[in-house]
Order: C-alpha cells, then sequence, then structure tokens
C-alpha cells in the first residue's frame, strides 16, 4: 500500500465530498427521492468539494508531503468530487463529470498537474463525459 492509501487523505476527502452533496441534495440521494439536479447545483457541489480538498494541501504541509506529486494530488481531490456528486445523485454519468470537473478546477487553481506539466489527465476525461462509447463509432450500430 501507498501513502495514498494508509494516511486517510483520501478517505476523508471522500468522507466529506459525501457530507457536502447529501447536504446540497436535502439528506438523501436525489434519484432516490425522484429529484433531480441540475448543472449548477452540481457545479456548486464540485467547487465545495475542490476547494475544501485543495485548501487542506495548502494548510497541512504534512498532507502536500504524502502526496508528493501533483497527479496524486489532483487524483484524490478528483476521488473526493466525485464521491461528492455520487452521494447526492445516485448517478454514474454525473460523477464522471464531476471528476472531470475537479481535474480542470485543479489545473486552474494550481497550474499544472504533474511533474513538469507533461500530464494530460486534466483533459482526458471531458470528452468522455456524457458521450456513448465515443471511441466504437455510432452508437447501437450494425456490425457484421
Amino acid at each position: 500500500a501507498t501513502a495514498t492509501y494508509t494516511d486517510n487523505i483520501l478517505e476523508d476527502f471522500c468522507y466529506k465530498g459525501c457530507e457536502i452533496g447529501l447536504d446540497y441534495a436535502g439528506g438523501e440521494m436525489a434519484s432516490i427521492k425522484g429529484d433531480k439536479l441540475n448543472m449548477d447545483i452540481l457545479e456548486r457541489i464540485i467547487r465545495a468539494e475542490n476547494d475544501y480538498c485543495l485548501t487542506q494541501y495548502e494548510a497541512y504541509p504534512t498532507v502536500a508531503e504524502s502526496h508528493f506529486g501533483g497527479s496524486v494530488r489532483a487524483c484524490c481531490a478528483a476521488a473526493g468530487c466525485g464521491s461528492a456528486v455520487a452521494c447526492a445523485t445516485g448517478l454514474a454519468q454525473p460523477t464522471l463529470s464531476a471528476w472531470s470537473l475537479s481535474q480542470l478546477g485543479h489545473y486552474e487553481r494550481i497550474g499544472r498537474l504533474g511533474f513538469y506539466g507533461y500530464d494530460l489527465q486534466d483533459q482526458c476525461t471531458a470528452c468522455g463525459s456524457y458521450s456513448y462509447q465515443s471511441d466504437e463509432g455510432m452508437p447501437f450500430e450494425m456490425r457484421g
């Protein structure tokens, strides 16, 4: 096991994300209640969780030392944002979009994700959000 998983940082981000998501959803998953959360609310959830995660890295230097690479920090913050939206909606597609938006927000706030700025993971999920097997051509395509 690596430091990412043994020092409870990722766990803290996911639990806090779930708490934030349920606060915005009124205490219960929106899909269970039959409600729909619009994109403005989802963006606020993602922004609140991403701010929490990145503030932890800035406020406590030992957290940043445990996650020495920018890509590890970005990934843990994105996991927290994903858990926030998953707890709020109970749906997979908005959760994937939360991951992507968190990566972009982290990139905007910090300036880069990995060493020397060569990591492209900040752009990897944006094209896959709300798409149906975009690498395979048309959906429900006849194959013979």
